[in-house]
């Protein structure tokens, strides 16, 4: 399978995003990330989409789900992004996944089977994280 970027618009937000994604087949495709502006849009997250009248990708309809789960926290400027990184290199040796958008926002993504507790590795590194739910 092949990485590609596709513009996708996302009708609720009135926006679009670029998104590197694996193609699956011509109009299905397979998240290789979170999409920043659609929560729904995470990693492993399957859709099939069609092309509208502006050229973009939209959304029809999301065929699997994204085996991980999947939070976000607000970052706070009291901490190095070497603290940060501890907790995001903890989760990718262990099968997870992790990003930081616009400096600020982590995403990360979890799988079900994880052997540790991620709020309490959150509070022995001491990181003052605000989970930012919908």
């Amino acid at each position: 399978m092949s990485e590609v970027k596709i513009e996708v618009y996302y009708k609720k937000e009135k926006v679009t995003t670029t998104l590197y994604v694996e193609q699956l087949s011509e109009n299905k495709f397979r998240m290789t990330d979170n999409d920043f502006c659609n929560p729904k849009l995470t990693l492993g997250t399957e859709f099939e989409t069609k092309i509208n009248d502006q050229n973009k990708h939209e959304i029809t309809k999301i065929t699997k789900e994204s085996e991980y789960i999947t939070r976000r926290f607000g970052l706070t400027p009291n901490h190095k992004e070497s603290d940060y990184r501890m907790l995001g290199d903890e989760l990718t040796k262990r099968g997870g996944f992790w990003q930081v958008d616009l400096g600020s926002i982590a995403t990360i993504n979890i799988p079900k089977d994880f052997e540790f507790d991620v709020d309490q590795v959150i509070k022995e590194l001491d990181l003052k994280l605000v989970e930012i739910t919908e």
